[in-house]
């Protein structure tokens, strides 16, 4: 596992940014798609069976798999960084740390101007804590 300094994923938070609004907004954009494909089987299911119209059920869940798509490499490609996303609704990163042996969580949420908490990984997001000393100081380790 990857472990950063504060100052390395501080300086991945450009790169990091964009990524993560565009998961968001795939992630978005297929739960409509879902939304209203479930509608539309619902209004067959209650209908007893209904006419389509093919032409645009077929374009709705090809939204649907392009949605999907982007979804997963924008995703694998956060992963491929190291980074941990904990929480897209809310655009929220984890970035492993090593301090004094232990691994803990540097912590970022979409719109906070740079890293200012981490927490252990039990605590989770909850657990937040301000920036201190120990973790200033600490080392980073290569994937």
């Amino acid at each position: 596992m990857r472990t950063f300094t504060l100052a390395e994923a501080n300086q991945m938070l450009p790169q990091l940014e964009p990524l993560l609004q565009a998961a968001m907004k795939s992630s978005q954009e297929l739960q409509a798609a879902l939304e209203r494909l479930q509608q539309i089987g619902h209004r067959v299911f209650l209908s007893g069976g209904s006419l389509l119209n093919l032409s645009n059920l077929w374009e709705l869940k090809q939204q649907r798999d392009d949605a999907n798509r982007r979804l997963r490499t924008v995703l694998a490609e956060i992963d491929s960084l190291g980074v941990q996303l904990k929480d897209l609704a809310i655009g929220l990163l984890d970035f492993p740390c090593q301090v004094e042996g232990e691994i803990v969580l540097l912590c970022w949420k979409l719109g906070e101007p740079a890293i200012a908490y981490w927490h252990t990984v039990e605590a989770g997001f909850k657990g937040r804590q301000p920036i201190d000393d120990r973790i200033t100081g600490a080392k980073s380790k290569p994937s």
